[in-house]
């Protein structure tokens, strides 16, 4: 009688938990790199929003020089408006997407001075959760861009709830 030797096919155990400790060890450098790239991302997307309700801010002005600045993202926007006219309360300058307030998981904020006209206006992106960005951005009709680390989620420390570079520069 004959012994047929068994043919192993397939991997060991041994063989498959190496291979996915390597892909754990691949995945624990990459992620956290990645989740910084998209934050870094987020901020330059911010820096680009404000510098653009920075120009419809001066454009709008000159347009309608008895209102001064807007005090407000709406009027800047279309407004619910086709924007086959514009008027002070629908300038069609920016998006909708900006003129809503939300964008890149930034809530951007724009204030008029209260004054008839409006000569200064003052404009704050601040992160919507943590995920977006350490930063808060803010700008008025100077043009310069100022950032500074935002404030924690109530309940969390300012020491580090994040877990990443709370380091801010805007770019001027």
């Amino acid at each position: 009688m004959r012994h047929r030797k068994l043919e192993q096919w397939g991997f060991s155990v041994i063989e498959l938990i190496v291979v996915v400790a390597v892909i754990l060890l691949i995945a624990a450098i990459a992620l956290p790199r990645m989740f910084n790239a998209r934050k870094k991302a987020s901020e330059a997307s911010v820096v680009g929003s404000i510098r653009a309700i920075q120009i419809a801010e001066a454009v709008y002005q000159s347009t309608y020089p008895a209102k001064g600045y807007s005090p407000s993202l709406a009027n800047l926007g279309n407004n619910g408006s086709t924007c086959e006219t514009t008027s002070p309360t629908n300038a069609c300058l920016i998006d909708s997407v900006l003129a809503s307030g939300l964008k890149d998981g930034y809530i951007f904020d724009l204030l008029g001075d209260g004054k008839t006209p409006d000569q200064s206006y003052t404009l704050t992106a601040t992160p919507q959760s943590s995920a977006s960005g350490p930063c808060t951005f803010s700008s008025d009709q100077s043009g310069g861009i100022q950032s500074s680390a935002a404030k924690p989620p109530p309940g969390l420390s300012a020491g580090g709830a994040s877990g990443g570079d709370t380091s801010c520069a805007a770019g001027n």
